[in-house]
């Protein structure tokens, strides 16, 4: 299945989701390799892109002429939001996603700059100024990702896409909980149907889909287009090419297992020191070979010394002990 709009075709409709901290430039090359549709660059704020703040222009590099990649923005001004987008545009973006559903207290909060994010669903004509900005600002696809609503007493995801859409924005993610549920409960996957039903553009289901069952819940439950991944790839970062292979008919990914998966999360450590230096590399690959070892066995002792060991050459004769013989599900 493919899902097009102008100059942009999301074949398979199988996203993974911007995470902050973890869907950084070597996972997210990663996830590609084995068959995302669309990887989503972590979240950046528009006005910290334009004025050059150490470390903000890293996370949307991956999407600087990449085709399957979208760089998301965040803000809360239309200035910093145009001409953030218009930056990224020119350094070879394909395609925006507009950032109107982090429930991050330092996001959603009125100090310092201002609330953005899910925030923004309490003043829908601001968020749509926003929108208008942004659309009118590049030629490239415009997306937005948001919440149902800020709260159960304003559940307002429909309105919401009805004025993106009408504003140029080209599809939209929904992830099926409120700001104020945060992570909490269970995503509703049938409330996102209200919004499939009110626009004509393309509608993304997102939250608590982590493998083929929980897509095909909440694709029939929704009606939506396709599926965002975000959790379910950590430590497994050929989970969306398995959703897609068995929903979409994609080509099924070859899931690595022993010396292949040791090869493969090698590889993933070597481009996060490449990319954040070795000192700051070996500090975020942590997490990731914590996610590895929760899903293809914890060798006994193992999991201690690699997610404390600092020096590289011994990191990788750990994983080689940790993967090379196992040979156990990681499915």
């Amino acid at each position: 299945m493919t899902v097009c709009f102008a100059n942009f075709n999301l074949t398979p409709p199988v996203l993974l989701a911007p995470l902050a901290g973890i869907t950084d430039l070597p996972f997210r090359q990663l996830v590609s390799r084995f068959g995302a549709g669309l990887v989503v660059s972590e979240m950046v704020a528009s006005q910290e892109m334009v004025q050059a703040k150490p470390g903000v222009r890293e996370k949307a590099e991956l999407g600087f002429g990449e085709t399957n990649t979208a760089v998301q923005l965040a803000g809360r001004e239309a200035h910093w939001m145009a001409e953030a987008a218009r930056m990224v545009e020119a350094n070879g973006a394909q395609l925006i996603d507009i950032n109107m559903g982090c429930p991050a207290k330092k996001v959603t909060s009125t100090s310092g700059a201002g609330a953005s994010g899910s925030a923004l669903m309490r003043d829908l004509d601001h968020a749509t100024s926003l929108i208008e900005a942004v659309v009118g600002a590049v030629s490239v696809p415009v997306t937005l990702k948001t919440r149902l609503g800020w709260d159960d007493a304003s559940r307002n995801a429909a309105e919401l896409a009805r004025r993106a859409e009408a504003a140029g924005v080209q599809m939209v993610t929904i992830h099926g909980r409120t700001r104020q549920q945060f992570y909490k409960g269970r995503a509703n996957w049938t409330a996102i149907a209200e919004v499939k039903q009110a626009v004509s553009i393309p509608v993304i289901a997102n939250g608590d889909i982590v493998d083929v069952d929980t897509a095909r819940a909440a694709l029939a439950q929704s009606g939506a287009d396709g599926v965002m991944v975000g959790r379910g790839a950590q430590g497994r970062p050929w989970r969306l090419a398995e959703i897609a292979a068995d929903i979409f008919g994609t080509p099924k990914p070859e899931v690595p297992r022993g010396g292949a998966l040791a090869e493969i999360v090698s590889e993933h450590v070597e481009a996060m020191l490449s990319f954040y230096g070795p000192t700051l590399g070996n500090r975020m690959a942590r997490k990731h070979l914590g996610w590895y070892l929760d899903h293809a066995g914890d060798p006994a002792g193992l999991r201690r010394h690699l997610q404390t060991e600092s020096d590289n050459a011994r990191v990788q004769r750990l994983i080689r002990s940790a993967f090379d013989a196992q040979t156990m599900e990681v499915a």
